[in-house]
């Protein structure tokens, strides 16, 4: 007993309750015992009711003291929470510039000035987030794309051409005030009637106002031929030449604008490159495309010529032939041709560079034709490797053709002739043998070999002047040699 009273000696510890039985009320041992189904201890009493049974239930009871102690730390727990609150507050506000502690003074008005340093730098980085490839490619004195349209536009035309086979049409440039436009040769080759046709979309159509005139009148015009188009001009053609693919027409009309020409002997790779031009007719007349120039120098063989021509990515397509590239600066800096665009495949660009045109144009449109173009005066077929073995002939070409009075014809080549070499060079096809022949000018004595006989024999020829340079006069019969025609019978005739 005395034990379990030093356990409940009034500073705390487990006190034994009972279930229903109510202790009773003042028994002398201290103050009136609560009821114990209130829970509430009572620091007198022993642990027994007045019959000697004890509790069976237990409850933790701390003493008074260590109730206030914890309610301290309770205290200052929570005053621990608030603090760490608010600095997460602060740090939060911190970290996403928001809510941050007025500063006094200059304090206050350097944070200030940074801030609004800071807004006006993403301001001023901001565009170059939307810089384009046009933008990269351009110097910083360039002209705007739009611009460099407003500026061109109106010195491109079209080009329409009645052939044999229909209606062609390309884009040509114009060279002057007196009314010479520069084309591509193959977009005039074998038209019979060629017009200019003024594309600029500022060009003001003028039409007669038929409002007032009945049908009858109408049709009666355009039988007579009253009705005429102001937009489209009859055009003469002054030259071709099919080696450069270049030709100069001239139209009887001085108020044409001419375009600005630069020089395509410093422009760089990875440059603004813009095409205006007609693609596919004239339904998408004054098409701008634009892109990059892809690489220079470019050497390809179109046909029975090779060509250096500049390459670039900006879409050229069928009818954009003759019209110009254009550099930053609204300037043209070479001539487009779409047919060598569609030999090479889809995606590929090409264009006479100006500073080989310039010459070019120059004599055409003096002369009619390039002075000092060489000649032989002679035509044939390429013989290829198959009937070279079938005939038992070595490969080149076999002359077909000797014009009277011609360089060929007076150094003594004679038709069926197999042209295998010049100045020591073997070739096998006229192609070759014309890009080593544009190496020389008139008046130059060269080696020609030839097969005849079943001999080789080398023959000097003094070139001529090509006084006719729409018709490669060392050109291959039927096209490009691949169509044959009846061999049968022309090798026949060169072995009798």
């Amino acid at each position: 007993m005395d034990d379990m009273n030093n356990f409940n000696n009034g500073n705390g510890g487990f006190q034994p309750q009972g279930y229903g039985n109510v202790p009773p009320q003042n028994q002398g041992y201290g103050p009136a015992m609560p009821d114990p189904r209130q829970n509430r201890p009572d620091p007198s009493m022993t642990g027994f009711d007045q019959y000697g049974a004890g509790y069976n239930e237990y409850s933790y009871q701390p003493a008074d003291k260590k109730k206030k102690k914890k309610g301290a730390g309770a205290a200052l727990a929570i005053l621990a929470v608030c603090v760490l609150a608010g600095s997460g507050v602060v740090g939060y506000s911190l970290l996403s510039y928001k809510g941050m502690p007025k500063e006094s003074g200059s304090s206050q008005a350097e944070s200030s000035a940074a801030a609004k340093s800071e807004d006006s730098a993403s301001e001023t980085q901001r565009p170059a987030e939307r810089i384009t490839l046009e933008q990269l490619a351009a110097p910083e004195d360039a002209m705007s794309i739009p611009d460099i349209v407003t500026k061109l536009s109106p010195s491109v035309v079209g080009i329409s051409c009645i052939t044999a086979q229909g209606q062609v049409s390309g884009t040509g440039i114009v060279l002057n005030g007196d009314g010479y436009v520069v084309t591509n040769a193959h977009v005039v080759d074998g038209a019979t009637a060629v017009s200019i046709v003024l594309t600029d979309s500022t060009e003001k159509k003028e039409t007669d106002d038929d409002s007032s005139k009945s049908v009858a009148e109408q049709i009666l015009e355009d039988q007579n031929g009253q009705q005429t188009d102001n937009n489209t001009i009859e055009a003469a053609i002054i030259g071709v030449d099919t080696q450069t693919d270049l030709a100069v027409l001239k139209v009887d009309r001085t108020d044409l604008k001419p375009a600005e020409f630069g020089t395509s002997g410093d422009i760089m790779v990875g440059e603004l490159a813009i095409v205006i031009g007609n693609p596919l007719g004239f339904d998408l007349a004054n098409t701008v495309t634009s892109g990059i120039i892809s690489a220079t120098g470019r050497k390809l063989t179109i046909e029975d010529r090779t060509m250096t021509l500049i390459q670039t990515d900006a879409s050229i397509n069928s009818g954009n032939s003759g019209g110009p590239l254009i550099n930053a600066y609204g300037q043209v800096i070479g001539i487009t041709s779409a047919k060598v665009s569609s030999t090479y495949g889809e995606g590929l660009g090409f264009a006479i560079p100006i500073d080989d045109a310039k010459k070019i144009i120059e004599d055409l449109t003096a002369y009619g034709y390039v002075k000092g173009r060489p000649t032989l005066g002679i035509s044939g077929q390429n013989i290829n490797a198959f009937y070279a073995q079938y005939y038992n002939v070595p490969q080149g070409f076999i002359v077909k053709n000797v014009d009277n009075g011609s360089a060929a014809q007076q150094a003594g080549i004679m038709v069926n002739d197999i042209i295998v070499g010049i100045e020591g060079k073997m070739i096998s096809s006229i192609e070759e043998f014309n890009e080593i022949k544009s190496n020389y000018k008139a008046g130059d004595e060269i080696t020609v070999s030839v097969y005849r006989n079943d001999n080789i024999m080398d023959i000097k020829v003094t070139l001529g002047e090509a006084t006719n340079t729409s018709e490669e006069q060392q050109g291959t019969m039927d096209g490009n040699g691949n169509n044959f025609g009846d061999f049968y019978d022309y090798y026949n005739e060169f072995m009798r």
